[in-house]
């Protein structure tokens, strides 16, 4: 968090602090344009860990893949049903110029056709399909369909190692029922549990310590979120640290207090 001599970065040190550590007043954003045009090729059946290698392959290619993500069987409906025919599906996004975009799109096909069976979707369809990727719609609650209190579902956002995602979600589903979806070529698994009286905490914090990565419960009861962690666990010494950095930036404790960790 302290870079040289300069003292605190502060763009590394307020991200993710969820405004625990200070108030905005005001925000600088930079842009810049949007692609001229975009194509998803969809790799259709494959189970996760295939999934991963062909992600991987992908994303180490020199096709410049702008996404890649993984949907399951179970959730696939949700968001490619019109491609998937019900199936599994991997979507790797191209985005750029239309020439450039045709011609890369020629070279990740006859990479990735030793996969499987392969799809695409065009920019409309495509825009849409990470759109929804984005917003986790396979998980996100339906007031209109949901009963009351279904749309607490524990939620899990794991990041992880991208060749380690396919293992981390098998060893959470050997011990309960769970669907999950992988964006970021396997380094983010959304994963939704059965109501439990831990979330599945103690499940996601041992797949997570097995593998490596980070886990943060997103959606639980307000009773259950109150009872355990919802952020990662620190170690003693990391725990002192935040503590301290916490006291330096809101020495009243105003900010949110208790938010991330209990007494912080």
């Amino acid at each position: 968090m302290v870079k040289n001599v300069t003292g605190y970065d502060l763009c590394k040190l307020i991200a993710g602090s969820w405004g625990t550590l200070a108030a905005m007043t005001e925000v600088t954003i930079k842009v810049l344009p949007r692609p001229e045009t975009e194509h998803t090729l969809l790799i259709l059946g494959l189970e996760p860990a295939r999934a991963v290698e062909a992600m991987t392959c992908a994303m180490g290619s020199s096709c410049d893949v702008s996404g890649a993500a993984h949907l399951p069987t179970e959730v696939a409906g949700h968001i490619a049903a019109e491609e998937t025919a019900g199936g599994a599906v991997t979507a790797l996004r191209l985005e750029g110029f239309s020439p450039s975009v045709a011609e890369r799109r020629r070279t990740l096909e006859a990479l990735m056709k030793p996969f499987g069976e392969l799809a695409t979707a065009e920019a409309p369809r495509s825009r849409a399909f990470w759109t929804a990727v984005r917003d986790v719609i396979p998980f996100a609650a339906d007031r209109s369909n949901l009963s009351p209190r279904q749309d607490e579902r524990p939620l899990w956002r794991i990041s992880t190692a991208p060749s380690r995602g396919a293992e981390l979600a098998a060893m959470i589903a050997k011990g309960a029922q769970a669907q999950t979806f992988y964006d970021w070529a396997g380094g983010l698994i959304w994963v939704a549990l059965g109501a439990s009286d831990d979330a599945g905490a103690a499940l996601v914090r041992r797949a997570v310590a097995a593998t490596g990565g980070h886990a943060t419960l997103i959606r639980a009861p307000a009773a259950v979120r109150a009872a355990i962690d919802v952020f990662a666990p620190q170690d003693g010494a990391v725990a002192a640290l935040t503590k301290r950095v916490k006291e330096s930036f809101d020495p009243k404790g105003v900010l949110n207090p208790g938010r991330m960790w209990a007494g912080v």
